[in-house]
């Protein structure tokens, strides 16, 4: 991205979009009693809370009655239908692991088959975004946290810290080829995940071949353990290397998540905060839901003079719906280079 003269000024700024992640499928319900919601009621409420405080996008995971994440997909169309009838403009995001939650305690957090996750872009409703993950990498989602951060919760038991601590993502390039065409089949818009340089470069090679043609909207994942650490300096790299037609979110766990979100804020990205990334106020001294995470973003926010964005304002920046007849037509639109005519486009291409 290219920061000309004036960048941090909000005239030059877009709206902000903030993702809510409210679900927390690492988390059960008794780790924050009230906030993790189980019924189905009540998590098509937390979206309607996220909502009305100001987030357009909604990271959406479900939860069974026993208060374990579900991997049941009518489970998923349950709510989306729920979501969509309630919030009807919100921008609906799929978490594309589905639920990596531990079948049993002290079982592995493992995310579902292949053939499993490429149901997602069967779902009906069908959501807006899934999430698409790039690169099978190691995700240690507790190499950032501090054992405070953990204290009284579900993840003090030592086998389900291990089984966190032990998850890797899987996602070869024939699955994410196949999965990027069958949600671009759907209508769906990949929502890609990357979690440093080398999963954005793979993103950029998918496109330079044509295998996505459409919006490059993305997350830079700063949670360690695997993915980049939450530092000014990895940030500063991957936002170099992303084109300006680009729409990046950043996202962080525990208590990095309020100032990479408030660095982000400041710089023009947007954001992602909730109870998934973290449960706790800057102090440590008390938990923190995601409607009241959203609170804050939108007063430090307010304070920049930066508008939050509508839900048609975060529809419109993210091209929700939008796909491009050829690669080069996708290029231009993303802000990416041209590809050389006739060159050689990434050492995974496949012949005709």
């Amino acid at each position: 991205m290219n920061f000309l003269d004036g960048h941090l000024f909000p005239e030059n700024q877009q709206p902000l979009i903030i993702t809510a992640a409210p679900y927390a499928p690492s988390w059960m319900p008794s780790d924050f009693p009230g906030e993790i919601a189980v019924t189905m009621e009540d998590q098509i409420q937390r979206a309607v809370d996220c909502y009305n405080a100001g987030a357009t996008v909604l990271h959406l995971h479900v939860r069974e009655l026993d208060g374990r994440g579900s991997k049941r997909l009518s489970k998923f169309n349950e709510l989306i239908a729920g979501v969509r009838n309630a919030v009807p403009e919100m921008i609906i995001q799929v978490g594309g692991s589905i639920s990596f939650a531990p079948e049993t305690d002290g079982a592995a957090a493992k995310w579902l088959s292949d053939d499993t996750r490429h149901m997602l872009a069967e779902l009906d409703p069908k959501p807006d975004q899934v999430t698409v993950t790039v690169n099978t990498s190691q995700m240690n989602v507790l190499e950032q946290f501090d054992m405070r951060d953990i204290k009284g919760t579900s993840m003090e038991d030592p086998a389900v810290f291990n089984a966190y601590k032990e998850m890797t993502v899987p996602a070869q390039p024939g699955w994410v080829e196949e999965h990027v065409r069958r949600l671009t089949k759907a209508g769906i818009q990949s929502a890609f995940q990357c979690y440093n340089i080398n999963s954005f470069e793979s993103v950029e090679r998918l496109m330079r071949r044509g295998v996505y043609k459409g919006p490059l909207v993305m997350n830079w994942v700063a949670i360690g353990g695997g993915m980049d650490a939450a530092n000014l300096y990895n940030m500063a790299n991957i936002v170099r290397a992303v084109p300006d037609g680009a729409v990046l979110t950043v996202e962080a766990s525990v208590l990095n998540v309020l100032p990479v979100n408030t660095m982000g804020i400041a710089l023009g990205l947007h954001v992602r905060t909730g109870t998934e990334d973290n449960l706790w106020n800057q102090s440590r001294t008390a938990k923190i839901g995601t409607a009241k995470q959203i609170d804050q973003l939108v007063r430090i926010s307010r304070e920049l003079s930066r508008p939050i964005a509508t839900a048609k304002q975060a529809r419109e920046i993210s091209k929700i719906g939008v796909f491009y007849d050829t690669t080069e037509e996708s290029l231009l639109a993303n802000g990416f280079a041209p590809n050389r005519n006739g060159g050689q486009q990434g050492f995974l291409r496949k012949a005709a």
